[in-house]
C-alpha cells in the first residue's frame, strides 16, 4: 500500500479542516496515510540558562515518515513549509505545499485548488523541484554542540542592547576577512527573497549554485553582500566578548558564546518540492513582490499606441 504523509499548521483552523478531508479521502483511496503537525520542525529557543536546545537532525521526522513514503502534503503558510522542509528532506520524501497562510512565497498552489492539485499529483502529472538547504553547525573547539538544517537562512546576531559584533570570517580556502556589523547572514538562493533581501542583498534565482554572506548594518561601506559557490564551507569565529545569538530561518536557534565557532555548509539534503507545471521563478517575484512591474501606471480608459 501506497504511503503518503499530511503536515499541517494545528494555529490555522483551515489547515486543520483540510488535513482531515484530505486524510478520508486519501484513505478511500487505497493510501496509508500518516498525519502530524509540523510543530515538529520547529528547534526551539534558547535561553541564557539553557543555550543549546535542539534536536538532531535525524530526530525531526515524525514516526512513519521515511524514505518508503512517495510524497507528503504540507497545509499552511511559509513557516509551515520551513519546519517541514526541515522533516523531509533528510528523508528524500517530496512535498506538495499548499497555501492557508498569507504569503505563500514557497508553495505550490492554494486551498481552493487543492483538489485538482491532487488529482495532477495522484496521475503522476508532476516535477520535483530540489532546493538547496544549508547545514548550521555550532563547535567548541572540535566538538559538536548545535545543528541544524535551513531552507532560507541563517543569522548570527548581537544581542539587544548590546555593542556592535566583530566576526572573522573564512570562506573555503580562502583568506580570512574581518567584519565589524549588527549580524551577518547567510543565506541560500531560495532565502535571497527573506530576510536577506530586506538587509540589501542580492535576489538569486533557486538553480544557481551558490550562497550569499550578508553583513548586516556593517560599520564599513566596504562590507557587502558577497556571492560565493556553495561548494565551499563557511567557519565564522566571534571576536567579541559578548554572547551572540543565532537563528535559523527566523525559527530557532542558540546562544554562541566568545569560545564557539559556527561552521555552515551545503546540506547534503536538499528540500524537494513537487511542481505541477516547470517552475517560473520571475513570476512568482512579479506576483509576490511586485518586481518589474511598470514604475508608471498606465490608465486603462487610455488608448496606448
Amino acid at each position: 500500500m501506497p504511503k503518503v504523509g499530511i503536515l499541517y499548521n494545528d494555529a490555522k483552523a483551515a489547515a486543520c479542516r483540510s488535513a482531515t478531508e484530505l486524510k478520508d479521502k486519501l484513505t478511500n483511496l487505497g493510501w496509508d496515510v500518516f498525519v502530524a503537525t509540523g510543530m515538529g520542525g520547529i528547534l526551539g529557543y534558547s535561553n541564557p540558562d539553557r543555550p543549546l536546545c535542539h534536536t538532531a537532525i535525524e530526530g525531526l521526522a515524525p514516526p512513519e515518515f521515511d524514505r518508503d513514503m512517495s510524497l507528503a502534503i504540507v497545509l499552511g503558510g511559509d513557516g509551515t513549509v520551513l519546519s517541514a522542509s526541515r522533516q523531509l528532506a533528510p528523508q528524500g520524501i517530496p512535498m506538495l505545499a499548499v497555501n492557508t497562510g498569507h504569503m505563500g512565497f514557497l508553495t505550490e498552489t492554494y486551498l481552493n485548488q487543492l483538489p485538482q492539485a491532487l488529482e495532477a499529483v495522484l496521475a503522476g502529472e508532476y516535477l520535483v523541484e530540489e532546493r538547496t538547504m544549508l547545514l548550521v553547525r555550532v563547535f567548541n573547539q572540535e566538538s559538536l554542540l548545535w545543528e541544524a538544517l535551513c531552507l532560507n537562512e541563517m543569522v548570527l546576531h548581537r544581542e539587544p542592547m548590546t555593542c556592535m559584533c566583530h566576526f572573522e570570517i573564512e570562506i573555503g580556502r580562502h583568506a580570512p576577512v574581518d567584519i565589524a556589523a549588527d549580524g551577518v547572514i547567510i543565506s541560500t538562493p531560495t532565502g535571497s527573497t527573506a530576510y536577506c533581501l530586506s538587509a540589501g542583498g542580492a535576489v538569486v534565482t533557486p538553480g544557481v549554485g551558490v550562497l550569499q554572506l550578508l553583513p548586516i548594518c556593517p560599520h564599513s561601506l566596504a562590507s557587502r553582500a558577497l556571492v560565493y559557490a556553495d561548494r565551499e564551507v563557511v567557519s565564522i569565529y566571534p571576536a567579541s566578548p559578548n554572547q551572540l545569538v543565532m537563528v535559523v530561518d527566523g525559527n530557532g536557534g542558540c546562544y554562541v558564546l566568545p569560545e564557539y565557532h559556527v561552521r555552515v555548509e551545503r546540506s547534503p539534503f536538499p528540500a524537494r518540492f513537487i511542481r505541477l507545471k516547470p517552475p517560473e521563478f520571475f513570476q512568482i517575484l512579479r506576483e509576490k513582490l511586485g518586481w518589474g512591474l511598470p514604475h508608471i501606471a498606465k490608465p486603462t480608459s487610455v488608448e496606448l499606441p
